[in-house]
């Protein structure tokens, strides 16, 4: 019982999330780029999925960095895109999400960087630009929340489901079991009987040697 009250603590505590975004830098385009940073106690893939809407749901798809010699893999650019909640014009906004350690699933930090015409607008921003942009990044905190608990939810589910597997498994292999069981005990009581007449057979020739 204390174990799966404690299951069900970690469970609640997880969906907890702490936003801290930042400034720092990130390698783009073959150079190190001026970015904000925010880490989230949440998944990597929360943290894309909450990003991902949020830009779907203004009208605009992510293009993808990829390919196997690209060092840029794993961007996503959502081109040429209006957020009235960081600028009055469109923007090139260019995202990537990343475990912050391998230990746990509940860390990670996503690089935000804001282009036009392929030239970095972080370097010049002002003061009231930059802390707008961290209000933004801190504003997606309930986002990231719901696609964690979400993720949380199918991975249980698959749990669930996986469990049920086995228990429906270990139950038609019990019936399989009691069949073989149920085979076996009638084979022992036939060859019981077939003793029982052969031993009779034996017992009758054996009389016959004594009487001669």
């Amino acid at each position: 019982m204390r174990t799966s009250i404690l299951v069900v603590l970690s469970l609640l505590s997880s969906v907890v999330v702490s936003a801290q975004p930042y400034e720092g830098k990130v390698e783009y385009d073959k150079k190190r780029q001026d970015a904000f940073l925010c880490d989230y106690a949440a998944s990597a893939e929360a943290v894309e999925l909450a990003m991902v809407k949020y830009f779907q749901n203004l009208g605009y798809k992510p293009v993808e960095e990829k390919g196997l010699f690209n060092k840029d893999k794993g961007f996503k650019i959502f081109k040429d895109a209006y957020v009235s909640e960081l600028n009055a014009d469109k923007f090139d906004y260019l995202i990537k999400v990343e475990a912050r350690t391998k230990k746990t699933a509940e860390s990670a930090t996503l690089n935000f960087l804001i282009m036009k015409s392929g030239v970095n607008q972080k370097t010049d921003m002002k003061e009231d630009a930059i802390k707008k942009v961290k209000r933004f990044l801190s504003s997606l905190e309930p986002a990231v929340e719901k696609e964690f608990l979400e993720l949380q939810i199918q991975a249980q589910e698959a749990e669930v489901t996986k469990s049920q597997k086995k228990l429906s498994a270990l139950k038609a292999e019990q019936v399989e079991l009691e069949k073989k069981l149920q085979t076996n005990l009638t084979t022992q009581q036939e060859t019981e009987k077939e003793i029982s007449a052969k031993q009779f057979a034996l017992d009758a020739l054996k009389a016959k040697r004594v009487q001669q």
